[in-house]
């Protein structure tokens, strides 16, 4: 399965390089092939920014109470006859009351920029 994600990221690459007729960057490594591992090491080097006058304790828990809120909206969503993590009556409402928190933890990364912009859209 590694493989042929590498692959697809590949063929993906190349061919909305192609419709948007750019000529990107020299391919890592022959034919391309590391590519995955450089994006890979860039990701693991990126600094994080935080605000210099907000709250960085807000900013930095809201993307993650976002994503978590979102990761946990599938414990009640059923992907087949017996592929259900919980079985709940009240299934639907649980997974819109956890699907609901996730515009939360935007506000709160929002607000703990300290920017007068964060809630214009």
């Amino acid at each position: 399965i590694p493989i042929g994600v590498l692959v697809i990221v590949c063929l993906e690459r190349e061919i909305s390089a192609a419709i948007q007729q750019r000529i990107g960057p020299e391919y890592a490594g022959p034919l391309g092939i590391l590519q995955a591992i450089a994006d890979g090491t860039k990701l693991l080097f990126k600094e994080d920014l935080f605000p210099s006058r907000g709250n960085i304790r807000l900013f930095s828990i809201g993307p993650s109470l976002a994503v978590i809120s979102i990761l946990l909206s599938y414990l009640v969503m059923p992907f087949g006859y017996r592929l259900v993590l919980a079985d709940l009556s009240i299934g639907v409402f649980l997974w819109i009351a956890i699907s609901s928190i996730a515009p939360i933890g935007l506000l709160m990364s929002g607000y703990g920029s300290n920017n007068k912009y964060s809630f214009s859209g």
